[in-house]
């Protein structure tokens, strides 16, 4: 498949996209590797990814450049993606600790109690274009660390980055066979899933693939957790601070041209707020400056392809057709010397309502709605109401307000004045609702958790063992 840099247009690159039998070598690889690294001491395991970690701070340039061409965002966009991704290579480089169990004394007499946590065995990662480098560190680093093998697929549109990873960690010192990259389409993804021997998937990715992997993979007998789309609201109290909501929304709604999860793509306005705040986004979204992302001057980048540019443009297309108001239309936008690539201005809509497609659906484009209401409950029921529930932010002066909020909304991750609030590595990343499919969310302990299995252990020595047939449960009595 050829490959396209958004900025240009321009191909001149391919990826050969995996055949069944090519992932099922990967998987028969995956299961020679694992007893013995499973069987590796949890800190030998961690010195692999402290050196790992050593070399992606070493190459952190060359990770952010590969993304930046393949994927378009803008190098200190890049940058920050590749140095969150190493956040959760430090603290899967914890797993000593993260591993122990508990240990009881005499539960029963002459019987001790204990648990452990075991790994799975060969589990497997299919990421997303928009995060090539930092979304597959939330699963294998831990995945790694916890003893299993792992098998990457990430997106076709920007699979380089996978395969410097790949370098990198073979040069840390981790065994062939226990990382593998598996470079392919749909076809990748469902010989993956039919393969008896991978036990568990992380998914990330939209809300419709990732519902039917879910499907797919429980059916099967496998673990699976699934992240989905968002369509993430950012609550705008009367008492907020406007210039502090200016810069939050410009960098949540358009940062990497508003191809983010988390991307805030609904600006929820409180009683007067609306009018003073779409001003003052009208005014900043003027000089917002739209390049290549490899031009040090460039806030916001491409989308990442011709056909996703077209999807974007086709919602605010519709947004117009159906009465919002368009107030900062980038549609006819146009880069000097990037004439062929993939661009497309902000646009801002005001006056939008629930039931509109640009309101309901995540459009994963710099496209941002203002939404008007008289006041906080109102505000908490569109929150909500809405089938996502994987972000939302509310910026207040007010405590009181700030806590009623934090407690009563349905969303998975919540920001106090912090529009993005993605969680350190020692937390855990997911939502609610049709944001998240299956039991747990990503990284952190949850991430543990969800690469071991819990095992319970009751022991007994001495005489005890010989006191002939017993037909009770043992207790403590």
């Amino acid at each position: 498949m050829e490959l396209f840099n958004p900025a240009t247009g321009e191909g001149g690159a391919s990826v050969s996209l995996a055949s069944a039998e090519t992932v099922a070598m990967a998987v028969r690889s995956a299961s020679r590797a694992w007893p013995a690294w499973a069987d590796t001491p949890p800190i030998r395991r961690a010195r692999v990814l402290f050196k790992f970690k050593e070399l992606c701070e070493s190459r952190l340039g060359d990770l952010a450049a590969l993304i930046t061409r393949e994927q378009g965002k803008v190098l200190a966009d890049a940058r920050g993606e590749v140095m969150r991704g190493i956040e959760i290579i430090e603290f899967a480089t914890g797993i000593p600790h993260l591993l122990k169990g508990d240990y009881s004394d005499q539960v029963a007499t002459g019987i001790d109690q204990f648990s452990l946590r075991q790994p799975l065995g060969v589990v497997a990662g299919i990421t997303p274009f928009n995060f090539p480098v930092m979304v597959p560190m939330w699963m294998f680093p831990l995945a790694l660390a916890c003893g299993n093998t792992f098998i990457l697929k990430p997106s076709e549109r920007d699979p380089t980055a996978a395969l410097l990873m790949a370098e990198l960690l073979k040069e840390a010192g981790l065994p062939d066979g226990v990382f593998q990259v598996v470079q392919g389409d749909k076809s990748a993804v469902d010989a993956l899933l039919a393969a008896p021997q991978i036990e568990a998937f992380s998914f990330v990715g939209s809300t419709p693939i990732a519902q039917s992997l879910y499907a797919q993979g429980c059916a099967r007998g496998k673990r699976v957790q699934a992240l989905g789309g968002a369509k993430n609201h950012l609550v705008v109290m009367p008492d907020a601070d406007l210039g502090q909501v200016e810069d939050a929304l410009i960098g949540a709604a358009y940062g990497a041209a508003g191809e983010r999860c988390m991307a805030i793509s609904v600006a929820v306005a409180v009683g007067d707020a609306a009018d003073a705040l779409v001003e003052r986004l009208q005014k900043r979204l003027a000089r917002l400056r739209v390049g290549d992302g490899t031009d040090p001057a460039s806030e916001m980048g491409p989308l990442v392809s011709a056909v996703h540019r077209q999807r974007v443009l086709d919602y605010v297309n519709g947004g117009v057709a159906e009465g919002a108001q368009l107030v900062v239309d980038g549609r006819e936008l146009r880069v000097a010397g990037r004439e062929h690539g993939y661009f497309l201005g902000p646009c801002l809509f005001d006056h939008v309502k629930p039931g509109m497609r640009i309101y309901n659906e995540e459009i994963f484009g710099p496209v941002l709605s203002v939404v008007r209401v008289p006041d906080l409950e109102h505000a908490l029921a569109l929150v909500n109401e809405h089938e996502y529930g994987n972000g939302v932010a509310l910026y207040t002066a007010d405590g009181a307000s700030a806590r009623e909020f934090t407690r009563r909304c349905r969303i998975g991750m919540v920001g106090i004045n912090v529009p993005l609030p993605v969680p350190t590595a020692y937390y855990s990343f997911g939502g609610w609702k049709r944001s998240l499919f299956g039991d747990t969310h990503i990284y952190g302990m949850e991430g543990v958790r969800f690469y071991t299995r819990y095992k319970a252990v009751m022991q007994r020595w001495g005489d005890g063992s010989r006191a002939g047939a017993q037909f009770a449960m043992p207790t403590s009595r």
